[in-house]
């Protein structure tokens, strides 16, 4: 199964009561290793979780730490982005060149970097004295 049918198959269980708007994620460690990951919203906005945010913690959970690859689907018009805070996980846990493939539900795909997504990260050097 590719990276993008993985993120396709799980969006269907996002936690999105509120606005519909349901995301899956599929991320590759560099093991080769899939994990995923939904969008979780609660009564509480801000206090939800992003796709991305889960699809990373599976990762860490079972032992990974680096990311190889990047899938991103969501019901929209276009490819979504990762939101600012997502970028900033994946830069973490991703050199600047892995790609991240973001789709719709229509077919329509895009291909980004990490570093294009972000070029300015914060990075682990920074805050360390």
């Amino acid at each position: 199964m590719s990276l993008l049918a993985a993120a396709r198959d799980i969006r269907d269980k996002a936690y999105a009561p509120y606005s519909n708007f349901k995301v899956g994620v599929a991320l590759r460690s560099t093991s080769g290793e899939v994990f995923v990951g939904v969008n979780v919203e609660n009564a509480a906005y801000p206090e939800g979780t992003c796709a991305e945010a889960g699809a990373i913690a599976a990762m860490i959970a079972a032992g990974h730490t680096r990311i190889a690859e990047v899938a991103v689907i969501a019901d929209a018009p276009v490819p979504v982005q990762p939101c600012g805070g997502c970028r900033q996980k994946l830069r973490e846990f991703a050199d600047d060149d892995v790609v991240v493939t973001m789709a719709n539900l229509n077919g329509v795909e895009a291909q980004t970097t990490v570093g294009a997504l972000l070029p300015g990260a914060f990075s682990k050097d920074q805050l360390e004295t």
